[in-house]
């Protein structure tokens, strides 16, 4: 019997250190190249937030973008949400393109990613009751170098990236692709942090969902940390 959990990864498994109340990761990047770049701008990350929330492929996930076809072609289509931020806050467009070009390497700092402290040990112990592991994950086009970073590639038979596959969840298709990849599954449940991508999307497919680290009211099925999951398959 094979049984799998398909994982989303950040938030879920790992996160870009650095991140507080004021920025997440895509907003504190933005916010590090300033700081690199023109130290006491006095720009802070509250006043970049904004422009994070929207236009994103993740914030269309009904629009598939298949036709994007190298990891270059992806940070084309993002770049000029930075170059927006930028110039919102200020800067003149020559400038704000050019910090734009910054935030590539900025965001994908490897030292800057982290793996949660309860990753390792609940992979093991699910690993060893036979459970096969997926990574299902809207992210961008590097997004193996950062899981191969962390030491976690080993523990996944496949690693699906939204920025790869052209489907973002809770697009239905982004599930069937990773369903695809397990033809003789007999049991199979979604772990994830995001309420709307991971929950809500992995049921309109018919696949279990528990909703991990950030509550929700909605949710059925909630594992505060990582090491409540073991338990909640076991049921």
């Amino acid at each position: 019997m094979m049984r799998a959990v398909i994982w989303d990864f950040d938030g879920t498994l790992g996160y870009r250190g650095g991140s507080d109340a004021s920025g997440g990761a895509w907003t504190t990047s933005l916010w590090e190249v300033l700081q690199a770049e023109v130290p006491g701008c006095g720009v802070t990350k509250e006043q970049l937030r904004p422009y994070m929330r929207a236009g994103f492929p993740w914030h269309e996930p009904d629009s598939a973008h298949t036709h994007v076809k190298s990891a270059d072609g992806w940070w084309q289509m993002v770049e000029p949400l930075f170059t927006r931020a930028y110039t919102a806050v200020g800067f003149d467009y020559k400038r704000a393109q050019r910090f734009a070009s910054l935030f590539r390497a900025t965001y994908l700092d490897l030292d800057r990613w982290c793996v949660y402290h309860d990753v390792i040990p609940v992979l093991n112990v699910l690993s060893s009751a036979g459970w096969t592991h997926i990574m299902l994950s809207n992210h961008v086009p590097e997004l193996r170098d950062i899981v191969s970073h962390l030491g976690l590639a080993p523990y996944f038979a496949e690693i699906f990236n939204s920025a790869e596959i052209g489907y973002e969840k809770p697009n239905p298709r982004a599930f069937q692709i990773a369903l695809d990849a397990l033809p003789d599954v007999e049991e199979v449940w979604m772990v994830g942090d995001s309420m709307e991508a991971d929950v809500t999307g992995a049921l309109g497919v018919g696949i279990p969902a528990i909703l991990v680290r950030r509550e929700h009211p909605d949710a059925r099925l909630y594992a505060e940390t990582l090491l409540d999951v073991p338990v909640i398959l076991s049921h």
